[in-house]
C-alpha cells in the first residue's frame, strides 16, 4: 500500500469531523453504517503499543512495541430516538445486558481527510467491543450513556465513500 496524503488545504488544520467512528447498525452481509457519537464533543482514539524498554549489559536501550490496542470513549451521548448507534447500545447493553453480543460489534473508523487520490481511507474492525459505562444524567437534564470501545477482531482496510447519509465501505481498494 503507498503512503496516502492528506485532501486538505496545505497550512490549514484538518477538522475533528473528518475522523468518524461508525457502528454497523444493519447485518454482516447488509452493514448499515450509522455515525458514532452524535452531539458527543469531544473523543479520540487511544493507541496503546505495549511499549517496553530494557537495557542491556552495554548500556544500550532497546525498546520493543507491539500492534496497538485502540480504545475509544464517548463520554456522554444523549439518547436520541433518530441515532440508530445509541438506539443499537441501548438495547444490548441496557435492556439485554447482552455482553457476548456487546463483544463482538462490527465498526469502521472513516479517515475522510487522507486519500490515495482515489479513494479514502477506511479500516473495519469486525469484532469491537463496546461496554456501556454508564446511564442517567443530572435532574432536569437528558437520558445520556457512556460507552468504552476496544477496536478488535480482523482489522480491513479499504476506501470509504459517503453520499448524504449513505456509509459505503469497500474492503482494499484504491489506497
Amino acid at each position: 500500500m503507498a503512503d496516502l496524503e492528506f485532501n486538505t488545504t496545505a497550512g490549514q488544520t484538518i477538522a475533528r469531523e473528518l475522523l468518524i467512528a461508525y457502528l454497523n447498525t444493519g447485518t454482516a452481509e447488509t452493514p448499515t453504517w450509522s455515525a458514532f457519537g452524535k452531539r458527543v464533543e469531544d473523543s479520540d482514539e487511544e493507541m496503546d503499543w505495549s511499549q517496553e524498554s530494557t537495557q542491556d549489559i552495554l548500556g544500550n536501550t532497546w525498546t520493543t512495541m507491539k500492534k496497538p490496542i485502540i480504545t475509544q470513549s464517548f463520554d456522554p451521548i444523549p439518547m436520541d430516538a433518530g441515532d440508530a448507534a445509541a438506539v443499537k447500545l441501548w438495547n444490548l447493553g441496557v435492556k439485554d445486558q447482552n455482553a457476548q453480543s456487546l463483544a463482538n460489534q462490527d465498526m469502521l473508523i472513516a479517515h475522510f481527510y487522507a486519500d490515495s487520490g482515489e479513494a479514502t481511507f477506511a479500516e473495519r474492525y469486525s469484532g469491537s467491543a463496546i461496554a456501556v459505562t454508564r446511564i442517567g444524567g443530572e435532574g432536569g437534564g437528558n437520558l445520556e450513556i457512556s460507552t468504552e470501545i476496544t477496536y478488535g477482531g480482523e482489522r480491513t482496510l479499504g476506501t470509504v465513500t459517503r453520499t448524504g447519509s449513505t456509509v459505503t465501505f469497500t474492503p482494499g481498494g484504491a489506497v
